[in-house]
Protein backbone atom coordinates (compact mmCIF):
# COMPACT_ATOMS: atom_id res chain seq x y z
CA UNK A 1 0.00 0.00 0.00
CA UNK A 2 1.17 3.91 -0.66
CA UNK A 3 1.45 5.55 2.06
CA UNK A 4 -0.29 8.84 2.03
CA UNK A 5 1.94 11.77 2.99
CA UNK A 6 -1.54 13.37 4.34
CA UNK A 7 -2.29 10.38 6.80
CA UNK A 8 -0.34 11.69 10.34
CA UNK A 9 -2.01 15.39 9.49
CA UNK A 10 -5.34 13.70 9.84
CA UNK A 11 -4.94 12.07 12.69
CA UNK A 12 -3.79 14.73 14.32
CA UNK A 13 -6.56 17.23 13.16
CA UNK A 14 -9.03 14.45 14.57
CA UNK A 15 -7.42 14.58 18.12
CA UNK A 16 -7.61 18.67 18.20
CA UNK A 17 -11.08 19.28 15.99
CA UNK A 18 -15.02 18.09 16.48
CA UNK A 19 -14.73 17.52 12.61
CA UNK A 20 -12.41 17.21 9.91
CA UNK A 21 -13.50 17.59 6.25
CA UNK A 22 -11.01 15.49 3.88
CA UNK A 23 -11.57 16.61 0.64
CA UNK A 24 -10.30 15.85 -2.94
CA UNK A 25 -11.57 14.65 -6.31
CA UNK A 26 -13.15 11.25 -6.85
CA UNK A 27 -10.60 8.31 -6.77
CA UNK A 28 -7.89 10.38 -5.58
CA UNK A 29 -7.83 7.73 -2.53
CA UNK A 30 -9.96 9.90 0.49
CA UNK A 31 -11.61 6.24 1.50
CA UNK A 32 -8.37 4.22 0.98
CA UNK A 33 -6.12 6.83 3.65
CA UNK A 34 -9.40 7.09 5.67
CA UNK A 35 -9.75 3.02 6.80
CA UNK A 36 -5.81 3.07 6.76
CA UNK A 37 -5.56 5.56 9.21
CA UNK A 38 -8.62 5.00 11.53
CA UNK A 39 -7.03 1.83 12.43
CA UNK A 40 -4.30 3.99 14.50
CA UNK A 41 -7.05 6.30 15.46
CA UNK A 42 -8.29 5.88 19.83
CA UNK A 43 -11.49 5.96 19.51
CA UNK A 44 -13.89 3.18 17.99
CA UNK A 45 -15.49 4.34 14.53
CA UNK A 46 -18.41 3.78 12.30
CA UNK A 47 -18.64 4.34 8.39
CA UNK A 48 -21.42 5.73 6.26
CA UNK A 49 -20.51 5.77 2.39
CA UNK A 50 -23.35 8.26 1.48
CA UNK A 51 -23.65 6.29 -2.10
CA UNK A 52 -24.88 3.11 -0.65
CA UNK A 53 -28.83 3.14 -0.23
CA UNK A 54 -28.39 0.62 2.92
CA UNK A 55 -26.26 3.70 4.51
CA UNK A 56 -28.79 5.56 3.47
CA UNK A 57 -31.28 4.34 5.26
CA UNK A 58 -29.59 4.55 8.56
CA UNK A 59 -30.02 8.49 7.92
CA UNK A 60 -33.44 8.54 7.92
CA UNK A 61 -33.73 9.60 11.31
CA UNK A 62 -29.71 11.44 11.93
CA UNK A 63 -30.86 12.54 14.83
CA UNK A 64 -31.27 9.65 16.40
CA UNK A 65 -28.83 7.63 14.87
CA UNK A 66 -25.91 10.25 16.23
CA UNK A 67 -27.05 10.34 19.54
CA UNK A 68 -27.21 6.44 19.49
CA UNK A 69 -23.47 6.74 18.53
CA UNK A 70 -22.26 9.94 19.84
CA UNK A 71 -19.06 8.02 21.72
CA UNK A 72 -17.81 7.34 18.58
CA UNK A 73 -16.43 8.93 15.55
CA UNK A 74 -19.13 9.30 12.46
CA UNK A 75 -17.41 9.02 8.92
CA UNK A 76 -19.59 10.28 6.49
CA UNK A 77 -18.24 9.87 2.97
CA UNK A 78 -19.45 11.96 0.01
CA UNK A 79 -20.60 14.19 2.05
CA UNK A 80 -22.30 16.23 -0.64
CA UNK A 81 -25.20 13.61 -1.20
CA UNK A 82 -26.72 14.83 2.25
CA UNK A 83 -26.10 19.16 2.62
CA UNK A 84 -29.08 19.19 4.88
CA UNK A 85 -26.98 17.37 7.51
CA UNK A 86 -25.17 20.34 8.11
CA UNK A 87 -26.95 22.40 10.12
CA UNK A 88 -27.55 18.53 12.21
CA UNK A 89 -23.98 18.77 12.92
CA UNK A 90 -23.74 21.76 14.02
CA UNK A 91 -26.06 20.99 17.00
CA UNK A 92 -25.43 17.35 17.24
CA UNK A 93 -21.61 18.88 18.00
CA UNK A 94 -22.42 21.29 20.18
CA UNK A 95 -24.50 19.27 22.35
CA UNK A 96 -21.96 16.53 22.53
CA UNK A 97 -19.14 18.96 23.63
CA UNK A 98 -21.60 19.44 26.75
CA UNK A 99 -21.67 15.65 27.38
CA UNK A 100 -17.73 16.39 27.41
CA UNK A 101 -17.27 14.63 24.40
CA UNK A 102 -15.28 17.33 22.19
CA UNK A 103 -12.79 16.04 19.45
CA UNK A 104 -13.22 13.57 16.76
CA UNK A 105 -16.68 13.24 16.66
CA UNK A 106 -17.21 13.64 12.73
CA UNK A 107 -14.93 12.62 9.58
CA UNK A 108 -16.21 14.38 6.30
CA UNK A 109 -15.45 13.25 2.89
CA UNK A 110 -15.99 15.06 0.15
CA UNK A 111 -15.38 15.04 -3.59
CA UNK A 112 -14.90 19.19 -4.05
CA UNK A 113 -13.59 21.90 -2.56
CA UNK A 114 -14.57 23.62 0.83
CA UNK A 115 -16.12 26.76 -1.29
CA UNK A 116 -18.41 24.35 -2.97
CA UNK A 117 -19.19 22.77 -0.10
CA UNK A 118 -19.82 26.10 1.39
CA UNK A 119 -22.89 24.74 3.61
CA UNK A 120 -20.26 23.03 6.03
CA UNK A 121 -18.62 26.63 6.26
CA UNK A 122 -21.59 28.22 7.28
CA UNK A 123 -23.02 25.38 9.89
CA UNK A 124 -20.04 24.20 11.19
CA UNK A 125 -17.43 27.77 11.43
CA UNK A 126 -15.34 26.97 14.38
CA UNK A 127 -15.93 23.64 14.70
CA UNK A 128 -14.59 21.88 11.82
CA UNK A 129 -10.61 21.91 9.76
CA UNK A 130 -10.03 20.80 6.54
CA UNK A 131 -7.34 19.13 4.65
CA UNK A 132 -7.32 18.22 0.50
CA UNK A 133 -5.76 15.17 -0.23
CA UNK A 134 -4.22 15.28 -3.91
CA UNK A 135 -2.85 12.96 -6.01
CA UNK A 136 -0.27 10.95 -5.81
CA UNK A 137 2.85 12.83 -5.37
CA UNK A 138 6.61 11.96 -6.77
CA UNK A 139 7.41 11.58 -3.07
CA UNK A 140 5.26 9.31 -1.95
CA UNK A 141 5.70 6.84 -5.03
CA UNK A 142 9.09 7.12 -6.01
CA UNK A 143 11.74 3.89 -6.25
CA UNK A 144 13.56 5.51 -9.09
CA UNK A 145 13.80 7.83 -12.32
CA UNK A 146 11.01 5.78 -14.06
CA UNK A 147 8.66 5.96 -11.21
CA UNK A 148 9.15 10.22 -11.91
CA UNK A 149 8.25 9.60 -16.05
CA UNK A 150 5.34 7.06 -15.36
CA UNK A 151 3.52 8.95 -12.98
CA UNK A 152 3.66 12.48 -14.28
CA UNK A 153 2.54 10.42 -17.46
CA UNK A 154 -0.28 8.51 -15.96
CA UNK A 155 -1.30 11.23 -13.45
CA UNK A 156 -2.01 10.97 -9.70
CA UNK A 157 -5.13 8.90 -9.53
CA UNK A 158 -4.24 5.50 -7.57
CA UNK A 159 -5.61 3.53 -9.94
CA UNK A 160 -4.06 5.16 -12.88
CA UNK A 161 -1.15 5.35 -11.28
CA UNK A 162 -1.45 1.23 -10.59
CA UNK A 163 -3.05 0.07 -13.93
CA UNK A 164 -1.12 -2.85 -15.14
CA UNK A 165 -0.01 -1.06 -18.65
CA UNK A 166 -0.29 1.97 -20.07
CA UNK A 167 -3.13 1.61 -21.90
CA UNK A 168 -5.45 0.51 -18.64
CA UNK A 169 -4.23 3.35 -17.11
CA UNK A 170 -5.64 5.86 -20.34
CA UNK A 171 -9.03 3.44 -20.34
CA UNK A 172 -9.63 4.26 -16.62
CA UNK A 173 -8.96 7.62 -17.04
CA UNK A 174 -11.21 8.28 -20.02
CA UNK A 175 -14.24 6.31 -18.37
CA UNK A 176 -13.53 8.92 -14.71
CA UNK A 177 -13.44 11.58 -17.19
CA UNK A 178 -17.35 10.38 -18.74
CA UNK A 179 -18.17 9.77 -15.21
CA UNK A 180 -17.32 13.27 -13.51
CA UNK A 181 -19.14 14.64 -17.10
CA UNK A 182 -22.21 13.00 -16.63
CA UNK A 183 -22.80 12.01 -13.06
CA UNK A 184 -20.32 14.35 -10.65
CA UNK A 185 -20.47 17.63 -12.00
CA UNK A 186 -24.68 17.55 -12.38
CA UNK A 187 -24.89 16.51 -8.95
CA UNK A 188 -23.29 19.26 -7.59
CA UNK A 189 -25.75 21.42 -9.62
CA UNK A 190 -23.97 22.52 -12.14
CA UNK A 191 -26.74 22.38 -15.52
CA UNK A 192 -24.35 22.41 -18.04
CA UNK A 193 -24.44 20.20 -21.43
CA UNK A 194 -21.57 17.18 -21.20
CA UNK A 195 -20.46 17.71 -24.75
CA UNK A 196 -19.82 21.52 -24.29
CA UNK A 197 -17.80 20.75 -20.90
CA UNK A 198 -15.87 18.65 -22.64
CA UNK A 199 -15.04 20.63 -25.37
CA UNK A 200 -14.04 22.84 -22.90
CA UNK A 201 -11.99 20.65 -20.29
CA UNK A 202 -10.14 19.69 -23.51
CA UNK A 203 -9.48 23.47 -24.73
CA UNK A 204 -7.97 23.62 -21.31
CA UNK A 205 -5.87 21.02 -21.87
CA UNK A 206 -4.47 22.25 -25.06
CA UNK A 207 -3.22 25.23 -23.83
CA UNK A 208 -2.20 24.02 -20.38
CA UNK A 209 -0.50 26.45 -18.05
CA UNK A 210 -1.73 29.22 -20.60
CA UNK A 211 -3.10 32.85 -19.36
CA UNK A 212 -7.03 32.62 -19.06
CA UNK A 213 -8.68 34.33 -21.92
CA UNK A 214 -12.26 34.04 -21.37
CA UNK A 215 -13.30 35.76 -25.05
CA UNK A 216 -11.02 33.14 -26.98
CA UNK A 217 -13.02 30.42 -25.06
CA UNK A 218 -16.21 31.31 -25.38
CA UNK A 219 -16.35 32.28 -28.87
CA UNK A 220 -15.27 28.62 -29.56
CA UNK A 221 -17.60 27.05 -27.73
CA UNK A 222 -20.45 29.70 -28.72
CA UNK A 223 -21.19 30.87 -25.19
CA UNK A 224 -21.08 34.19 -23.00
CA UNK A 225 -17.87 35.35 -21.55
CA UNK A 226 -19.67 34.73 -17.95
CA UNK A 227 -20.57 31.39 -18.69
CA UNK A 228 -17.27 30.49 -19.86
CA UNK A 229 -16.09 32.07 -16.43
CA UNK A 230 -18.68 29.98 -14.47
CA UNK A 231 -17.94 26.57 -15.78
CA UNK A 232 -14.41 26.75 -15.16
CA UNK A 233 -14.62 28.26 -11.84
CA UNK A 234 -17.01 25.17 -11.18
CA UNK A 235 -14.14 22.69 -12.79
CA UNK A 236 -12.01 24.70 -10.31
CA UNK A 237 -14.47 23.61 -7.14
CA UNK A 238 -14.26 20.38 -8.20
CA UNK A 239 -10.44 20.41 -7.77
CA UNK A 240 -10.02 19.25 -11.20
CA UNK A 241 -8.81 22.99 -12.64
CA UNK A 242 -6.39 25.21 -11.19
CA UNK A 243 -6.48 28.85 -11.80
CA UNK A 244 -2.99 30.35 -10.35
CA UNK A 245 -3.30 33.89 -10.12
CA UNK A 246 -0.63 36.81 -10.54
CA UNK A 247 1.17 38.25 -7.84
CA UNK A 248 0.40 41.55 -7.01
CA UNK A 249 2.87 44.31 -5.35
CA UNK A 250 4.49 47.60 -5.51
CA UNK A 251 6.27 47.65 -8.17
CA UNK A 252 6.03 50.24 -11.85
CA UNK A 253 5.88 47.27 -14.11
CA UNK A 254 3.24 46.45 -15.76
CA UNK A 255 1.75 43.08 -14.34
CA UNK A 256 0.04 41.03 -16.66
CA UNK A 257 -3.59 40.39 -14.59
CA UNK A 258 -4.74 37.22 -15.76
CA UNK A 259 -4.68 33.63 -13.82
CA UNK A 260 -2.52 30.85 -15.62
CA UNK A 261 -4.87 28.14 -16.01
CA UNK A 262 -4.18 24.21 -15.34
CA UNK A 263 -5.79 21.07 -15.82
CA UNK A 264 -4.49 19.74 -12.55
CA UNK A 265 -3.85 15.74 -12.84
CA UNK A 266 -1.47 15.39 -15.15
CA UNK A 267 -2.49 12.20 -16.54
CA UNK A 268 -6.23 13.84 -17.15
CA UNK A 269 -4.14 16.41 -19.65
CA UNK A 270 -3.19 13.54 -21.10
CA UNK A 271 -6.14 11.46 -21.85
CA UNK A 272 -8.35 15.07 -23.16
CA UNK A 273 -5.62 14.81 -25.90
CA UNK A 274 -5.13 10.98 -26.10
CA UNK A 275 -1.48 10.64 -25.13
CA UNK A 276 -0.91 7.01 -24.35
CA UNK A 277 2.37 6.92 -23.59
CA UNK A 278 5.53 8.45 -22.71
CA UNK A 279 6.95 8.17 -26.56
CA UNK A 280 3.87 9.99 -27.65
CA UNK A 281 4.48 12.45 -24.54
CA UNK A 282 7.60 13.75 -25.25
CA UNK A 283 7.01 14.53 -28.70
CA UNK A 284 3.56 16.59 -27.93
CA UNK A 285 3.17 20.23 -28.32
CA UNK A 286 1.89 20.19 -24.40
CA UNK A 287 5.28 18.35 -23.44
CA UNK A 288 6.70 21.53 -21.73
CA UNK A 289 3.07 22.55 -20.45
CA UNK A 290 2.30 19.46 -18.93
CA UNK A 291 4.93 19.11 -17.24
CA UNK A 292 5.17 22.50 -15.37
CA UNK A 293 1.46 22.03 -14.56
CA UNK A 294 2.43 18.18 -13.13
CA UNK A 295 5.48 19.98 -10.98
CA UNK A 296 3.22 22.41 -9.55
CA UNK A 297 0.79 20.10 -8.03
CA UNK A 298 3.63 18.17 -6.58
CA UNK A 299 4.95 21.24 -4.82
CA UNK A 300 2.19 22.48 -3.69
CA UNK A 301 0.97 19.74 -2.29
CA UNK A 302 3.58 20.05 -0.11
CA UNK A 303 3.37 24.00 0.52
CA UNK A 304 0.90 25.09 3.74
CA UNK A 305 -2.85 26.41 2.63
CA UNK A 306 -2.13 29.62 4.31
CA UNK A 307 1.34 30.13 1.85
CA UNK A 308 0.58 32.93 -0.60
CA UNK A 309 1.22 30.84 -4.03
CA UNK A 310 1.31 32.97 -7.37
CA UNK A 311 3.28 33.24 -10.18
CA UNK A 312 4.53 36.55 -12.00
CA UNK A 313 4.87 37.86 -14.89
CA UNK A 314 5.47 41.50 -16.95
CA UNK A 315 4.81 42.27 -19.87
CA UNK A 316 8.39 42.63 -20.86
CA UNK A 317 9.45 39.10 -20.14
CA UNK A 318 10.40 39.30 -16.46
CA UNK A 319 8.53 35.72 -15.35
CA UNK A 320 8.24 33.49 -12.35
CA UNK A 321 6.50 30.18 -12.78
CA UNK A 322 5.65 29.50 -9.56
CA UNK A 323 6.16 32.23 -6.52
CA UNK A 324 5.38 30.96 -2.71
CA UNK A 325 5.79 33.22 -0.02
CA UNK A 326 5.17 32.63 4.02
CA UNK A 327 6.73 34.86 6.76
CA UNK A 328 10.17 35.69 5.47
CA UNK A 329 10.60 33.49 3.13
CA UNK A 330 10.27 34.38 -0.34
CA UNK A 331 10.64 31.40 -2.57
CA UNK A 332 10.79 31.98 -6.25
CA UNK A 333 10.99 29.14 -8.76
CA UNK A 334 11.32 28.34 -12.17
CA UNK A 335 10.45 24.66 -13.74
CA UNK A 336 12.16 23.47 -17.21
CA UNK A 337 11.68 19.84 -18.39
CA UNK A 338 15.22 19.56 -19.43
CA UNK A 339 18.45 17.56 -18.23
CA UNK A 340 20.89 21.31 -18.76
CA UNK A 341 18.08 24.20 -18.05
CA UNK A 342 19.26 27.40 -19.09
CA UNK A 343 18.03 30.37 -17.27
CA UNK A 344 16.73 33.67 -18.50
CA UNK A 345 17.39 36.95 -17.79
CA UNK A 346 13.59 37.04 -17.15
CA UNK A 347 13.94 35.01 -14.58
CA UNK A 348 16.97 37.33 -12.29
CA UNK A 349 14.46 40.20 -13.41
CA UNK A 350 11.68 38.62 -11.79
CA UNK A 351 13.54 37.66 -8.71
CA UNK A 352 14.54 41.37 -8.19
CA UNK A 353 11.44 42.75 -8.71
CA UNK A 354 9.62 40.07 -6.16
CA UNK A 355 12.83 40.31 -3.42
CA UNK A 356 12.80 36.35 -3.84
CA UNK A 357 15.38 35.57 -1.65
CA UNK A 358 15.66 31.75 -2.46
CA UNK A 359 15.63 30.70 -6.01
CA UNK A 360 15.38 27.61 -7.73
CA UNK A 361 15.07 25.83 -10.77
CA UNK A 362 13.35 22.54 -10.89
CA UNK A 363 14.48 20.47 -13.50
CA UNK A 364 13.63 16.38 -14.75
CA UNK A 365 17.13 16.30 -13.74
CA UNK A 366 18.47 14.58 -10.16
CA UNK A 367 21.49 16.10 -9.46
CA UNK A 368 21.21 19.67 -7.16
CA UNK A 369 24.07 22.42 -7.84
CA UNK A 370 24.35 26.25 -7.65
CA UNK A 371 24.80 28.43 -11.05
CA UNK A 372 25.02 32.46 -11.30
CA UNK A 373 23.41 34.74 -8.93
CA UNK A 374 22.75 31.59 -6.10
CA UNK A 375 20.06 29.73 -8.01
CA UNK A 376 20.01 26.17 -7.24
CA UNK A 377 18.70 23.69 -10.04
CA UNK A 378 17.37 21.00 -8.19
CA UNK A 379 15.09 17.86 -9.02
CA UNK A 380 11.44 17.20 -8.57
CA UNK A 381 12.27 15.22 -5.80
CA UNK A 382 14.63 17.34 -4.18
CA UNK A 383 12.48 20.24 -3.75
CA UNK A 384 9.43 18.97 -1.88
CA UNK A 385 11.95 18.06 0.49
CA UNK A 386 12.99 21.69 0.94
CA UNK A 387 9.32 22.24 1.18
CA UNK A 388 9.19 19.52 3.92
CA UNK A 389 11.77 20.74 5.67
CA UNK A 390 10.60 24.47 5.28
CA UNK A 391 6.96 24.01 6.37
CA UNK A 392 6.77 20.13 8.02
CA UNK A 393 6.08 21.98 11.78
CA UNK A 394 2.76 24.28 9.54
Amino acid sequence: MIQRQLGNKLLDRLSKFSAVGLLGSRQVGKTTLCRDQLTHFDKEHIYLDLERPSDLIKLEDPESFFEIHSKKLIVLDEIQRKPELFPLLRSVIDENRRKGFKNGQFLLLGSASKDLLRQSSESLAGRITYLELTGLTIKEVYSNIHDQEKLWLRGGFPDSFLAGSDTASLEWRNDLITTYLEKDIPLFGLNAPATTLRRLWTMLAHSQGGLLNSSSLAKSLDLSVPTVKKYIDFLSDMLLVRQLHPWYGNVKKRLVKSPKVFVRDSGIVHSLLNIGDLNHLLGHPVNGASWEGWVIENLLAYTPSNANVSFYRTVDGAELDLFIEKGQRRLAIEIKKSSTPKISKGFHLACEDVSANEKYIVYSGQDTYLVKNNVRVIGVLEMIQELVNTYESA
